[in-house]
C-alpha cells in the first residue's frame, strides 16, 4: 500500500508518517516449503483496532514485518545484482526494465531516486520503503511487549516474536545505512499526538548507527532459537546463526574503507556541524567484525551447518569434473532446508524469474519466451577473466600458462569434454580455467549439463552455441546475450525441456552461506593483523578445497609470479577480494564489496566489453567489442541520493555529498 501527499506541506508529510504508522503492506506470495510461514495475507490492511487482540492476529502483524525483506532473488528486485558492472544486458530491455542496470549507466538522480528505499515510489520493482518496514516493527515491539495485549500468546513465544522483529528492525536499518550511510535512528513509533520536531529526525552519524543495530541484534539473541524445528511452517523465520551472521556483515561494512577513516567525507557534516561520518581510521573495528564472523561461524556450524557438496545421483552417469560443477551450483541452488550451507534463504523471494532471464536456449524445439529461455544476463569479459587459472592463481599471474593471447582461438579435445565441446572453436581465455568457470559461467561451445542431458550422461550433453546464425546466438530482439557470456550458475541443474515446455525448480534465495561467513572471517583476520596467520589461510582454503583448487600457499609458491605475495597483509588482501568476487559471483554481493573496499573509481569506471555476438562465424565473433563505457564519480555514487523532496519536507536531513 502507497500513501501518496498531495503538497509539500509539513502537516501532509506528517500525516503520511503517522498512516504509514498505522498501516502494513500486503504479504506476498507462499513457496511450499515454508507455506503457513508466508501465509499471512488478512482479508484487509491489518490496523491496530485488532493487530494485537489474539494471537492469530499478532502473527500476521509479526508477518507483515517479514515481508518487507528484499527479493533478492529477482534480478530486477536485487539492488546490487545489475547496479555495478557484473551483469550486463541488452538496450532493448524487452520485458526487462531493470532500475540497477539504469543506475550502472549513469542514471541515478536527486530528483527521482531510482530505488529509492528511503521513501518509496510506486515505479519501483517492489516499492518497498524500509523506513516503512522499521515503523511496523516498532508498533509490533511496542504492543506486544505489552503483557496486557495478546492474552492468549504465551511468554516464551512472545520473547520470541518480540527478538524477531527486533532483529527485522536492525535489518531494515542496516540495509539503509549500506545505501545511504548515515540515516535517522527510528526507535519507536510516533505517537498520533507527535509535533512536527518529533516527525522531522535527523540523520545519526554512521558509527552511532551502527552501535545502535548491533546493540538490537545482541538484546535479540538469547530469545532467538538456535534452528528450526517446525521446517514445514517456520523455514525463513530468524535464527541465533542468522542474527550473528548479519552482525558480522553489519561490522565488516563498517570496518571497511568506504566508512572508515574515509577523508573524502571530511566535509559531510549536518546542519549542526556534527561530523556523521568519522574519518579518522580505526583498526579496532577490523577485531570487532573478525571476532562478531568467527562467533557467527561457530554458531552456523553448531547448527549443523557445513559447506554443501553435490551428493551424486544413481539416475545419470557423471564424471567428477562435472560433479564438481554440480557442487559448485548448488551451493546456491539447492533448496533451501535441504543444503547444510544456507544458513540463511529468503522466505520472501524465489529465484524463478532469475532463472530463465539467464538461461541460454538450448533445445530448438523451444523458442525463447517469458518462462523459457531469454538468456537476458549477460556477464562482460572482464568478468570472465576474473576467474583463477586451472592452477588456483590470477591468469595474469600464472607463469606456467600462457593468456596473453586469450582472445584467439583454440579447439577443444576430448580431454576437454567436459567443459568444452571436443573439436569445437572457441576463445583460449576459455580454457585451462578453474572449475567454479565453468560452473558459474556458459559460453560460445561450452556444455551445459542437466537432469535431462541427452543419452543420460555428461559425454553427450548440451552445448552452447552462441553465435548470430546459431540458436543461443543474438537473432531474437531483445532476449539474446549481450556480451556473449551467460550466468550458467544460477540455474538448478534440475531444469528441464519437456515435451510441451520447460520446467525449473524454485529454490529461496540464499541471503548468508557460510561460505560468505568464511570469507568474511578470513578478511577481516588479515586486516586486524600485521600479517596473515595459517588461520586466514585455512578459511579460505575450505572454499578453495570446496572449488576444486589448492591451498593458497600451495597455489601461490608453485604457480604465481608472485610466488610470495600471500604472506603480506596486502597481498592477502587482495587474494581474499578476488576469492569473494569468484565465490559469490553472480549472487548480488560485488556491487556491495567494491563499495566498501572503495574500488569502485576503479573497477566502474572501466569499459564494458563483449564478443561480437551479431557476427555468423568464430573469426568475426571473438573480436572484442565496447558494450558501454561506465563511468562512475566519486564520492557521490558511493552513496545514494535522498530524494530532494524528502530534504524539502524534513529540512534537518542533508543531502549526501556530490547530489
Amino acid at each position: 500500500m502507497k500513501i501518496k501527499s498531495d503538497s509539500n506541506k509539513i502537516n501532509n508529510y506528517k500525516l503520511r508518517l503517522l498512516k504509514y504508522a498505522f498501516t502494513a503492506l500486503l504479504a506476498i506470495g507462499s513457496i511450499s516449503s515454508c507455506k503457513k510461514y508466508l501465509d499471512i495475507v488478512p482479508d484487509n490492511i491489518a490496523t491496530l483496532d485488532n493487530a494485537f487482540t489474539l494471537r492469530s492476529e499478532a502473527e500476521k502483524y509479526l508477518f507483515t514485518c517479514y515481508s518487507f525483506l528484499p527479493s533478492d532473488g529477482d534480478p530486477l528486485a536485487n539492488i546490487g545484482y545489475m547496479t555495478g558492472d557484473e551483469i550486463w544486458t541488452s538496450l532493448d530491455e524487452r520485458g526487462f526494465i531493470s532500475e540497477g542496470w539504469r543506475i550502472a549507466r549513469g542514471n541515478q538522480n536527486a530528483s527521482e531516486p531510482l530505488f529509492n528505499r528511503w521513501s518509496g515510489k510506486d515505479q519501483a520493482v517492489d516499492g518497498k520503503n524500509f523506513f516503512q518496514a522499521i515503523r511496523n516493527c516498532n508498533i509490533f515491539i511496542e504492543n506486544v511487549s505489552d503483557a496486557s495485549k495478546v492474552p492468549d500468546l504465551q511468554l516464551d513465544e512472545r520473547q520470541r516474536w518480540l527478538a524477531e522483529a527486533k532483529f527485522l528492525k536492525a535489518y531494515y536499518h542496516f540495509l539503509l545505512m549500506r545505501m545511504y550511510g548515515p540515516i535517522p535512528i527510528i526507535d519507536k513509533s510516533l505517537p498520533i499526538n507527535a509535533d512536527q520536531n518529533e516527525v522531522q529526525v535527523k540523520r545519526a552519524p554512521f558509527d552511532e548507527c551502527v552501535n545502535y543495530v548491533v546493540g538490537l541484534l545482541d538484546e535479540s539473541l538469547a530469545d532467538l532459537p538456535q534452528r528450526i524445528r517446525d521446517r514445514t511452517n517456520e523455514l525463513g523465520r530468524i535464527t541465533q546463526p542468522i542474527a550473528l551472521a548479519i552482525k558480522a556483515k553489519i561490522l565488516l561494512t563498517a570496518a571497511s574503507p568506504l566508512f572508515n577513516g574515509n577523508p573524502d567525507y571530511a566535509g559531510f557534516k549536518d546542519k549542526d556541524g556534527i561530523q556523521l561520518i568519522n574519518t579518522t581510521y580505526d583498526g579496532n573495528k577490523w577485531k570487532k567484525a573478525s571476532d562478531a564472523a568467527k562467533v557467527a561461524i561457530d554458531a552456523a556450524e553448531a547448527a549443523g551447518f557445513r559447506l554443501y557438496t553435490f551428493p551424486g545421483t544413481t539416475a545419470l552417469k557423471i564424471s567428477d569434473s562435472t560433479k564438481r560443477q554440480l557442487t559448485i551450483k548448488g551451493a546456491l541452488t539447492e533448496r533451501f532446508g535441504q543444503n547444510p550451507e544456507v544458513v540463511w534463504g529468503n522466505p520472501n523471494s524465489v529465484a524463478s524469474f532469475l532463472q530463465y532471464a539467464a538461461m541460454p536456449r538450448l533445445d530448438a524445439s523451444k523458442p525463447v519466451a517469458v518462462g523459457q529461455a531469454l538468456q537476458q544476463l549477460a556477464p562482460p569479459i572482464k568478468i570472465a577473466e576474473m576467474f583463477y587459472s586451472k592452477n588456483g592463481v590470477p591468469i595474469n599471474e600464472d607463469k606456467t600458462l600462457d593468456f596473453t593471447n586469450r582472445y584467439s582461438l583454440r579447439t577443444a579435445v576430448k580431454a576437454e569434454r567436459f567443459y568444452i565441446k571436443e573439436g569445437y572453436a572457441t576463445a583460449r581465455l576459455n580454457f585451462d580455467r578453474e572449475p567454479r568457470f565453468y560452473a558459474d559461467l556458459a559460453f560460445d561451445g561450452g556444455t551445459f549439463f542437466k537432469y535431462d542431458s541427452p543419452g543420460n550422461t555428461d559425454e553427450n550433453t548440451y552445448i552452447v552455441e552462441g553465435k548470430s546464425n546459431q540458436i543461443s546466438g543474438a537473432n531474437n530482439f531483445g532476449w539474446y546475450n549481450e556480451t556473449g557470456y551467460f550466468v550458467k550458475k544460477v540455474v538448478d541443474w534440475n531444469m528441464a525441456h519437456t515435451d510441451n515446455n520447460v520446467s525449473y525448480r524454485t529454490y529461496a534465495w540464499p541471503e548468508i552461506r557460510l561460505a560468505d561467513l568464511y570469507l568474511m572471517y578470513a578478511e577481516a583476520l588479515n586486516e586486524s593483523l600485521g600479517a596473515p596467520t595459517q588461520e586466514v589461510y585455512d578459511y579460505i582454503n575450505k572454499i578453495r578445497t570446496r572449488a576444486g583448487l589448492n591451498s593458497v600457499e600451495s597455489s601461490w609458491s608453485t604457480y604465481s609470479t608472485s610466488p610470495t605475495k600471500y604472506t603480506t597483509k596486502d597481498g592477502m588482501r587482495q587474494i581474499i577480494q578476488q576469492e569473494r568476487l569468484i565465490e559469490l559471483a553472480f549472487e548480488g554481493s560485488r556491487y556491495w564489496d567494491i563499495k566498501r573496499w572503495k574500488r569502485a573509481t576503479e573497477l566502474f569506471n572501466q569499459a564494458v566489453t563483449g564478443w561480437s555476438i551479431y557476427q555468423p562465424t568464430a573469426q568475426e565473433y571473438y573480436r572484442v567489442r565496447t558494450v558501454y563505457n561506465q563511468y562512475f564519480i566519486s564520492p557521490r555514487d558511493y552513496l545514494w541520493p535522498i530524494k530532494a523532496y524528502d530534504l524539502t519536507v524534513n529540512p534537518k536531513l542533508v543531502q549526501n555529498p556530490g547530489w
